[in-house]
């Protein structure tokens, strides 16, 4: 199913400014570009485009409250600097498994002030020497880079917002040895 179509379905009879959420995963994209969003999302908060073939961010509309937006298996090699211009707001970003090969395509996300965590498993810029140490000294508003902090903490499943409690949660089962 193609994109446009695909948004089409997922509307179910709203307008576009009454969507908060937009899954477009496994839909195909028309020579790899982002075709039948509009800036009329204006409240969408979370989009996802999973494996949708895309190799441009380029014609993303500006869409000024997305907090997260999940681009993970595409062919994306650059061209980021549409998302810094477009999505100010943005907080998560997960580009894994993209055709990323260099560091210095990840600059523009500088611009993203609010941007707490980027992934990139399964990218080439993984493979390079002192990766984690370049891209949390190039992002320092990064809190989390593939799901850890810079600590090599791990990022809780809440929103990869720490829990803070300090107690480490293996003392927390029963006597049985079981999670709870």
């Amino acid at each position: 199913m193609d994109m446009k179509k695909r948004i089409h379905l997922e509307l179910r009879n709203r307008t576009p400014s009454d969507v908060r959420e937009l899954v477009l995963d496994n839909c195909r994209s028309v020579e790899g570009k982002i075709e039948g969003l509009t800036a009329e999302f204006v409240n969408l908060e979370f989009l996802s485009l999973i494996n949708v073939g895309l190799i441009s961010v380029s014609n993303l509309p500006k869409l000024g409250k997305l907090k997260k937006l999940e681009l993970s298996d595409n062919r994306i090699s650059g061209g980021l600097d549409a998302l810094a211009e477009k999505l100010p707001n943005l907080t998560h970003l997960n580009l894994s498994g993209n055709k990323l090969k260099d560091i210095s395509t990840l600059e523009p996300l500088k611009k993203l002030d609010n941007l707490k965590s980027l992934d990139l498993f399964n990218c080439e810029v993984t493979n390079l020497d002192d990766y984690r140490e370049s891209v949390f000294k190039l992002l320092p508003q990064l809190t989390y880079l593939d799901g850890y902090d810079i600590e090599d903490g791990e990022a809780s499943d809440s929103d990869g917002e720490v829990d803070g409690d300090g107690v480490d949660d293996e003392e927390d089962e029963g006597s049985s040895g079981l999670k709870v």
